[in-house]
């Protein structure tokens, strides 16, 4: 059997939106009958950065604040989480992005975005820390920052920069449709940065958005010449991956679910840890299926709290579920 690989030192960059979470404070109900909130730090590309530092890996944040209490505290929460965070800038005249989360019964979540514009939004192409950038071994990226300018193209010159320097490409679109003008506008924006990624993972719901269906035949019509692995993730059923030469499935870990929030963030820290300082493992199925079957136990106990943040686990809270399943 393959062991799992250490986790790296390789220095993975994480660009995109960081906002702030409001959960009600009673599971449930809908974001009208909440009676409260609890404030919870999120955005994927910034959950991906501490789930990546939690596993004792290197990241670092580029992106955009308010430049106010919000902002600096999540600034704070970054530093505080040991992420690089040279790549903020704070802006003086927009608010700190905000984003009102309820969970259904069913722990599936409904959002409301405060933004009109938010700092995330602001983010120019002059603002970037390039050298940052290119020091990255790995460039992770979503697709909220291709909404509206400046941030598009903020975002368009940070992959160049980013895959001129030779960083490995790491996309997780993380549909948010709320945010887009129309259905046909996200498909077709998150479809424009697709072949320049090496490493794409999407949820269930996002493949069937992109491509209408659920199975091996519509991920496949997902591939481009320059993948190198397409991940797909199925809640409780666990992930499947499909690269030139193999594809196979990963189980899930069964744990006790509160909140999906920052589960697919969680999953994907996890895997790039572990391939950061050596990419052979995306050619070698028995590597590779050991460090997936990591990165759902990852995901899976960042479910098992309210909240992505501070259900985000350690190295040994993943290799103990991987033990006791």
């Amino acid at each position: 059997m393959a062991s799992l690989p250490a986790t790296g030192n390789g220095l993975i960059v994480s660009f995109g939106e960081m906002l702030i979470d409001f959960v009600p404070t009673t599971s449930g109900v809908s974001l009208a009958e909440a009676h409260g909130f609890l404030k919870a730090p999120g955005g994927a590309p910034a959950n991906v950065a501490i789930a990546v530092t939690r596993l004792g890996g290197k990241a670092a944040f580029v992106g955009k604040l308010g430049d106010d209490e919000f902002g600096h505290m999540l600034a704070g929460i970054l530093k505080e989480n040991n992420v690089n965070a040279d790549g903020i800038t704070f802006d003086q005249g927009a608010r700190t992005a905000l984003a009102f989360v309820t969970l259904r019964a069913d722990g599936e979540r409904e959002f409301m975005f405060y933004r009109n514009p938010s700092a995330d939004m602001l983010l120019k192409p002059e603002d970037l820390n390039l050298e940052l950038i290119r020091s990255a071994k790995v460039f992770h990226y979503g697709s909220i920052s291709l909404i509206v300018e400046p941030c598009r193209s903020a975002h368009l010159k940070a992959i160049e920069v980013a895959k001129e320097a030779g960083s490995l490409l790491s996309y997780d679109p993380n549909l948010r449709l709320p945010l887009w003008p129309s259905p046909e506008e996200a498909r077709q924006q998150m479809l424009s940065i697709w072949d320049k990624a090496d490493i794409i993972k999407v949820s269930d719901v996002e493949l069937e958005f992109l491509t209408g269906k659920v199975d091996d035949a519509s991920a496949l019509s997902l591939w481009h010449p320059n993948l190198k692995l397409l991940l797909v993730t199925l809640g409780e059923q666990g992930s499947k991956y499909y690269t030139k030469n193999f594809h196979g499935s990963v189980d899930a870990f069964h744990v006790n679910t509160v909140d999906t929030t920052g589960a697919g963030d969680s999953f994907v820290g996890a895997l790039l840890s572990k391939i950061v300082d050596d990419q052979s493992i995306l050619e070698d199925e028995p590597r590779l299926r050991e460090v997936l079957k990591f990165a759902n136990a990852s995901g899976a106990i960042t479910t098992t709290k309210k909240g992505a943040i501070p259900a985000l686990p350690t190295e040994s809270d993943v290799l103990n579920l991987i033990k006791g399943a």
